[in-house]
């Protein structure tokens, strides 16, 4: 029951503090987090690439509080995506964004944040890949949505992320599977209430079962965010039944764990895709690995232990 304690440690200024100055922070956020700069995570992805894998990036940061922050996290991505250009990656690639990074908490929200997200859509395109919008807590889902269909419009290619602990999860797997999206399956990250949320592990992982299902038996192109070897036993088994071979879907795993699975699976043929977020505010996004896991939890203690 750990998880709903760090979650909303995640949003202490107080916690942000002390977490931020204790020595051995630093160290440890680099397993998940493993640069700061653009000129710090180009050589990851060259890299990671060079190693057969594919990856999502993320610039991290989510409490904007102004219009000009909003901005300067478009400009952010815009930068990475100038900078991947002579790389000439295409979509091994791609970009993960978070709307309330562009604004869209802020008053005007919705139509801020698809303003600001266009332009890095457009970027991307440019150089021959695409941008996923990722799910945050359940009140921001249904402008997430609205950004999405408005994206694809122009940019078919753009993805979302639905989350299995959800209520609403399987009839928007549903939706988004018939229509021929990218679609990343996660079981969820955030602090929900029951009313809209499965509470239990158990369940949770059932309905991510069942959501899955959806999408591989759908017209999309399913992305498996897990690091359960169950659930990417179960996934690999239900793209077989749905008779969809590698590269017609494909597994996602954060930067930082499980690391030799991700080229494991890749030597086996398999689209692997890493998700490697960089910046410098990396409090909300550490706490979540945290939450998620418990060994998350346990490495950090342990290092701060060692450390201390």
């Amino acid at each position: 029951m750990l998880g709903p304690v760090i979650l909303a440690a995640s949003r202490s200024d107080r916690m942000r503090r002390l977490i931020s100055a204790a020595p051995v922070t630093k160290q440890v956020v680099d397993r998940f987090i493993p640069g700061e700069t653009v000129d710090e995570i180009v050589p990851i992805v060259e890299d990671l690439t060079a190693k057969g894998l594919e990856l999502t990036m993320d610039v991290v940061g989510e409490d904007i509080t102004t219009p000009e922050q909003a901005t300067a996290a478009r400009d952010a991505y815009l930068e990475l995506i100038d900078r991947l250009k002579p790389l000439e990656l295409g979509e091994r690639v791609e970009m993960s964004v978070k709307l309330s990074m562009f604004g869209q908490a802020l008053p005007g929200g919705h139509e801020l944040a698809l303003a600001n997200v266009r332009p890095v859509v457009e970027a991307a395109a440019e150089i021959g890949t695409t941008v996923t919008l990722d799910a945050e807590d359940h009140t921001t889902l249904d402008s997430m949505f609205a950004i999405h269909d408005e994206l694809r419009r122009d940019f078919p290619r753009t993805g979302c992320v639905i989350q299995a602990y959800l209520l609403r999860t399987e009839a928007d797997a549903r939706r988004l599977a018939a229509n021929g999206s990218r679609v990343r399956l996660v079981k969820g990250a955030y602090k929900e209430p029951a009313k809209v949320a499965l509470q239990d592990r158990h369940e949770i992982d059932k309905a991510y079962v069942r959501v899955l299902r959806v999408l591989m038996d759908g017209e999309g192109y399913p992305m498996i965010g897990s690091h359960d070897p169950r659930l990417i036993a179960i996934a690999q088994e239900l793209a077989h039944r749905a008779g969809r071979k590698p590269g017609d879907y494909e597994f996602q795993m954060l930067y930082g764990i499980r690391g030799e699975e991700h080229l494991r699976l890749a030597a086996d043929g398999h689209r692997m895709r890493v998700y490697t977020a960089y910046g410098t505010d990396w409090y909300g996004y550490f706490m979540r690995r945290l939450a998620e896991k418990p060994a998350n939890l346990r490495f950090f203690v342990r290092s701060m232990v060692s450390k201390g």
